[in-house]
């Protein structure tokens, strides 16, 4: 096997570890009220020596963003985080509010972006979900923040302008989706020439058994019921697609470097292995545990130690075996979609990654089938070409201009 040159310079700290930080880290959190953000407040609250929580975002749900911070007051704050949120409307109501009014930024992505630079944090959890989190992280990193990144999209619409702001900033970035921080955690130390290749594991998602013809009549309901995991709607329908993993892959070529030869999916259904990491003698390191989010988060947040957590014990004798499967392209072209826009490069990812965004959202309105959003996407992408990406402008423009043509498909060709 020939020595590996990265096709990238890698995003991910490969070779050291960043510096620890002084305790209780002060975190901004971005999603506060999805599934990353209510269990870094549980980790808050359990952890309060470890972790103190400065700030929060949230789309709309002003009711459950009092709540977290409630939580946060009677497990010992010291100070009424920064709060904002997305929409006015939501922001008006968050103004009559005793607990959010206290600390309370502008809405929309001023407020955001004051948010993810606050003075006095260490660490931004990016919990944000779809190409929205893309500025957030860039602003996180040119104030020089650990940012804890559970925001893909930041990565496959952005990875260069991030790789850049990086080191502009200083900062460091440590993935928390559960298959990166697997890798990152087989990689630690190590030194990149000895890396041969990486592999992502895929539950498969609830329609990994059924034929083509069973996946053309399958419901908004069925593809919201993911078999491992509990997450918000995008994120599960992605899942479903298998979409989730395809980005996943464009996130680990900028995270290590990789080429995308190097990159592989393998579907494990269980849930326990969350990703392997093969060498160049042939050696294979896997990371594994029970199905619990709120390990690659405690690890991004403690600066990469494994620190004690009271989650589920893996029974190796009780799990008794592992299963793994190729994943069907035919079945799931999101995934060959997903390969296909990273290899070409510029603008493919914005634009695969754009007009899934359209098409998912279409599916969740009940306007679009589940078999026609991958159809949405490769017409997008034939659509338009890949050009290079030198600014924040550019990727901005690309984003609108995926989800126009996305648009326009959905209503015109494959919308109900």
């Amino acid at each position: 096997m020939s020595r590996l040159r990265l096709s990238c310079d890698p995003l991910y700290h490969i070779g050291r570890r960043p510096p620890v930080l002084s305790e209780p880290v002060g975190v901004v959190l971005l999603g506060a009220t999805g599934s990353i953000g209510t269990q870094t407040v549980e980790l808050a609250e359990r952890y309060p020596d470890k972790v103190r929580v400065l700030g929060l975002s949230a789309g709309g749900r002003v009711d459950e963003l009092s709540n977290l911070v409630a939580r946060l007051e009677r497990a010992g704050a010291a100070e009424a985080p920064a709060v904002t949120l997305a929409y006015d409307d939501s922001h008006r109501r968050a103004r009559e509010d005793a607990r959010l009014s206290r600390n309370l930024l502008p809405s929309g992505r001023e407020g955001l972006l004051e948010l993810a630079a606050l003075p006095g944090a260490d660490c931004v959890v990016n919990g944000l979900v779809g190409a929205v989190g893309l500025e957030p992280t860039l602003a996180a990193a040119k104030a020089g923040r650990r940012i804890a990144l559970a925001n893909k999209e930041s990565l496959v619409v952005g990875g260069d302008l991030v790789r850049r702001a990086v080191v502009q900033g200083g900062a460091d970035v440590i993935p928390v989706d559960s298959e990166h921080s697997a890798l990152a955690q087989c990689l630690a130390g190590r030194d990149p020439d000895e890396i041969e290749s990486l592999t992502l594991t895929a539950s498969g998602g609830p329609f990994r058994t059924l034929s083509a013809a069973e996946m053309s009549t399958v419901t908004r309901e069925q593809v919201l019921k993911h078999p491992t995991w509990e997450m918000g709607p995008k994120i599960t329908v992605d899942s479903a697609t298998l979409m989730n993993k395809g980005l996943e892959v464009i996130e680990a070529h900028v995270l290590f470097g990789l080429p995308y030869s190097r990159l592989d999916v393998v579907v494990h259904p269980g849930s326990t292995v969350h990703s392997l990491a093969v060498f160049r003698d042939g050696s294979v390191m896997a990371q594994l545990g029970a199905p619990d989010m709120r390990v690659p988060l405690l690890y991004a947040l403690g600066g990469e130690r494994h620190l004690d957590l009271e989650t589920e014990r893996l029974d190796l004798a009780v799990l008794g075996e592992l299963h793994f499967e190729a994943p069907d392209p035919e079945r799931f072209p999101c995934l060959r979609l997903a390969r296909e826009a990273g290899e070409a490069g510029g603008t493919a990812t914005i634009t695969l990654n754009g007009a899934n965004e359209a098409a998912v959202a279409a599916l969740l309105d009940d306007t679009l089938a589940y078999t026609d959003i991958a159809r949405v996407i490769e017409g997008a992408l034939e659509a338009l070409p890949a050009v290079p990406v030198d600014t924040l402008e550019d990727a901005l423009t690309a984003d609108a201009e995926a989800r126009r043509v996305a648009e326009t498909l959905i209503k015109e060709t494959f919308g109900a």
